[in-house]
């Protein structure tokens, strides 16, 4: 299987240095990356916490309207707040239920979301951590940071090119009690959160108490 050539390597080199966390819709994969010693699983799916209580992996569960290849078509919702709160706290307390130890919500941002979702979710977030579990976000270059510099500027920047509103959100994140962030821009992202008095873990091994930074490949997920 080519997702396990790929992870499994990538898992055993890095795991006897930091914690690793490992992406996956796939049951077998995040057995695999388990066993290399993988001990986060982020589950887009957020239907693999059986999987994670059996090999006691913390996990984080996703929202995501429909599969990634039709997510963006037509995303709907009555209330978009409501809908997501309701689904990630229903799948939350299950997993937990079922003896994950260790248990992470994620509203999905941009996961089945127009414009208008991802903001009204954004600025949701102090209602998402007030559900009891602890919360995970990731807005680092998505669409909807290209689509806001497009209304003043005209043109959609490309994903490398939306640095700005990557760390602005990544802030407003952490300052709503956030407590991991996926970025690809690491040390931008530290920078700011330090300057801004919120603590991160530090780029150079250092750790200290606050949000944790998760980086990402450089083009995942929209």
């Amino acid at each position: 299987d080519e997702e396990l050539a790929r992870v499994v390597p990538v898992v055993e080199a890095l795991a006897a240095h930091t914690r690793v966390s490992v992406d996956t819709a796939k049951p077998e994969v995040a057995r695999a990356a388990a066993a290399a010693g993988a001990s986060l699983l982020n589950d887009v799916t957020a239907s693999l916490d059986e999987v994670a209580a059996e090999c006691d992996l913390a996990w984080i569960a996703m929202h995501m309207q429909g599969e990634p290849r039709t997510m963006q078509l037509e995303p709907s919702y009555d209330d978009v707040v409501e809908e997501v709160s309701a689904y990630l706290e229903a799948q939350a307390r299950r997993a937990a239920d079922r003896g994950v130890h260790e248990v992470w919500i994620d509203p999905g941002i941009g996961f089945g979301k127009t414009f208008a979702h991802n903001w009204a979710l954004l600025a949701a977030l102090p209602q998402l951590c007030d559900l009891g579990f602890p919360v995970a976000v990731g807005t680092s270059r998505k669409r909807f940071l290209g689509a806001l510099a497009a209304a003043d500027e005209g043109t959609e920047p490309p994903a490398d090119d939306r640095l700005e509103g990557s760390v602005a959100t990544a802030l407003l994140a952490a300052q709503a009690g956030v407590g991991l962030l996926r970025v690809h821009d690491v040390a931008a992202t530290v920078s700011a959160l330090e300057a801004a008095g919120l603590r991160a873990d530090r780029t150079d091994g250092r750790s200290t108490e606050g949000v944790d930074l998760e980086p990402m490949e450089a083009n995942r997920w929209p």
